[in-house]
Formats: structure tokens, sequence, C-alpha cells
């Protein structure tokens, strides 16, 4: 019973658009005021700060915070012009560097949102004045900017770490096949998309001969140092010289370090209001975070966490069923709630269930993450889409129309990551 009264307060909250966080708040306390179960006032309020107040989740705001310095000094315009350099001539190929440097940009941002945002800004506009459509250019963008939060360092792989305990670094390493799967699936999408509609191939040739006027030496260098940060980050979390909290800490300073004295395409006089965005972004993610690990506790007090598993097991008895009643619960609760209180509230829930069938707890957490990308580009509260209508000045839903195709795409390559393990653990040694 007060199991339920948290699922069912929490639901009813979110049903009249009361704020996620202040849901969670209404369904942890729910039993402890009407029941008297669940703990009490005092234990959730503890709850909350201890949840918050620990070292690992430093990294999410530093990470938003390095992908915010990223994005303002122009960053995906460098890995753009790398990526064209090779591919741009082919048909599709603008479209295949767009992604690539989704890809690539999602290994130094770590967020959705934020990769949509810095490659979107500056894509969009260039691939119109290509003859490409706006809509389906942003629509791309929109499916793509979801590798910002599968490619490591990723941000909920974070908060899949401290919300089940999982070693960040094996999240990390288990991302990047998947990652490099989903974008394939895309890139071979436009590719077969490009080839059919036709293309300008005057205004692309021109273009890339434009690009390639300095020659590939000069594009190298100026692309070297965008090019290098997920090298320094992931090469020192793996390599044991740092944790992916002070491997965050070390994003920023080098952020900054090529941003101002290498691209200057910042000033000092830029960080205390890139500093301000950074603390908005996280700030109200702070606040949900908090109170969702709080949430998660009373429900593990309550006892859901193991009338979830017995209902599980006792209803579909082997893991592929299972795995295929989660897949597709992620995938809608994906298109209604955000990425970081969906993850810290499901995975401690599922996650038990799902290991005493045999999954494996890094599987499990690739497959969730993955799940709620797809999320950021579906409606009708998909944030990649929103993002993106903004810089494309088209409506969300027109773009989430033209998103269609690469969802598919995507929804491809997730069948093959959610029932072929190794695809996720092949680099950690296999399943």
């Amino acid at each position: 019973m007060p199991a339920i009264l948290v699922f069912a307060v929490f639901l009813i909250t979110l049903v009249f658009s009361v704020p996620i966080g202040i849901a969670m708040v209404c369904g942890a306390i729910s039993p402890i005021m009407i029941t008297g179960s669940g703990g009490n006032l005092t234990q959730l309020i503890t709850n909350a700060f201890s949840g918050a107040n620990n070292t690992p989740i430093l990294a999410v705001p530093l990470f938003i915070f390095g992908g915010i310095i990223m994005a303002e000094g122009g960053i995906s315009k460098k890995l753009f012009g790398f990526f064209a350099y090779f591919v741009g001539r082919f048909a599709g190929g603008v479209p295949c560097a767009v992604v690539l440097t989704c890809l690539f940009y999602g290994a130094i941002s770590g967020s959705g949102p934020a990769t949509t945002a810095a490659v979107g800004a500056m894509c969009v506009p260039f691939m119109v004045s290509l003859g490409y459509d706006r809509k389906w250019s942003a629509g791309m963008i929109a499916v793509a900017g979801g590798l910002g939060v599968i490619i490591p360092p990723s941000i909920p792989f974070v908060l899949y770490s401290l919300a089940t305990g999982v070693s960040t670094g094996a999240l990390f390493l288990a991302g990047i096949f998947p990652g490099c799967l989903i974008g394939l699936a895309l890139m071979v999408y436009a590719v077969i998309y490009c080839k059919r509609s036709g293309e300008d191939r005057a205004l692309i040739n021109e273009a890339m001969d434009e690009l390639k006027g300095n020659g590939f030496g000069h594009l190298f260098l100026d692309s070297l140092p965008a090019l290098l940060c997920p090298i320094i980050v992931l090469g020192g979390i793996y390599a044991g010289f740092v944790t992916p909290t002070e491997a965050a800490c070390i994003s920023v300073f080098y952020a900054l370090i090529i941003a101002l004295f290498i691209y200057r395409t910042i000033g000092v006089k830029d960080i205390i209001p890139i500093m301000s965005t950074a603390v908005r972004t996280y700030g109200g993610l702070a606040f949900v975070l908090a109170f969702a690990i709080a949430f998660g506790r009373v429900l593990s007090l309550t006892g859901a966490s193991a009338a979830i598993t017995s209902f599980i097991v006792g209803t579909f008895g082997s893991l592929i069923p299972a795995l295929t009643f989660c897949t597709v619960l992620f995938l809608i609760l994906g298109m209604v709630m955000d990425t970081g209180p969906a993850i810290i509230i499901l995975a401690p829930i599922l996650l038990p269930a799902m290991q005493t069938m045999g999954m494996n707890e890094v599987h499990f957490g690739v497959v969730l993450v993955c799940c709620l990308a797809i999320g950021l580009a579906t409606p009708p509260f998909g944030l990649n889409l929103f993002v993106i209508g903004n810089i494309a000045k088209e409506k969300p839903m027109d773009v989430a129309r033209r998103a269609v195709p690469f969802i598919i795409a995507f929804l491809v390559a997730l069948i093959m990551i959610v029932y072929i393990p190794n695809i996720s653990l092949f680099l950690l040694g296999g399943a």
C-alpha cells in the first residue's frame, strides 16, 4: 500500500503539470503523512542533502560547465570542418559530417541538449545554405544530439553510477561502441535520403573547395586542440591517472585554455556569464536529483523495490521478455521525463530484478541511457526538439515529423544494442 501510494501521488501530480521535482517531493512525503511509513520528514530531508552532498556528483556540473565553454568557444565549427574535409564530397557527406560532429562533440559535452545547441547553431544555417531542407536538417541534429548522452563522458552515465554504484569508468567504456553504432545507423539513412532526394553538388563542391583551400595541415593543426579534449579526459580515466570527477575538472580547465588562449573565441569578461549559464542549467537539475535520490530511498523503505523485483521475475520468468518490457517502458518514459530523474528513480528499482535474471549491470545502464536518449527527440517533451526548433526557427512538432526516419534508424541500432550485450561489453571483456 505505501509503495502504491508513492507512485499514485507522483503520477497524479505530474498529470496536473506539477514540476517533476515537486512531484517527487509530494510522492515521497505521502506515505509519511498518510500512513506513517517510509521514514520521517527529518530522514527524508537528510536523504535529499546526503544524496546531493557527495564528490562523484560534482562531475555533472563540471561537465556542464566545460561543455558550455566549448560551445561558446566555437569548438563544434572546428570539429565539423575536420570531418567535412574527409567526407563532404561524397553523397550525403555533409549530413554525415554533422552526425560525426555530434558524435565527437558528445565526447566533450556529455549532454544531449548541449550537443544539439552547439552543433545546430553552426550546422543548420550551413546546411540550408547548401540547399538542404531546414526542417530535415533540424530533425537530423535533434536525433544525433542524443549521442551526447551515450558517448563518454556522459552525464547520464555518471548519474546511473551514483544511483547504482556501478563503475563510472566501465559505463564510459561500454558507451563507445553503442554510440558509434547509432551514429552509423543515422549516417546510413542520411546517405540513402540524399541519394534519393538529390543534393546541390555545385554548392557543396564550392564549399568543400573553400574548406580545403588552406590545406590539410592547417586544418589539422586548427582542429587538433578540439580533437584532443576527449582523448585527454577519457585517456586520463582509463589510464588510472584521474577519477571521472577529476577528469571533469580537467575538462573545464582544458576548455578554458583552448577557448581563451588558442582559439581566442572568448575573453576573460565572458567567463562570469558562462558560469552563470552553467549554474542556471545545473541549479534546477540539482534540486531534482537531490529529491530523486530521496524519492528512491523512500521507495526502498516502503518495499517497492522488492515488490517490483517479485513482479518482474514472476510475470516474465526469463530475461528476454523482461528486457523487452523494460525497453518499451524506458522509451515511453523518455518521452515525458527528463533523463536525470528517470535514471535516478528507475535504475535502483529495476536493476535488482534484471540482475536476478542474469543481466549485466553495465549493459542495463547502456540500454536505459540509449532509450532515454531517443526520448530527447520525441514528442511531447523531447528537449532536443525545443532546442533545435528555437535555433532553426521552426515549430518543434514540425521538426519532430522530419526526425521520424532518423528515430527509426536509431531504434534499429537500439534493438541490436538491447539484445546483443557484447556491443556494450566487448571493451570490458564480453558478457
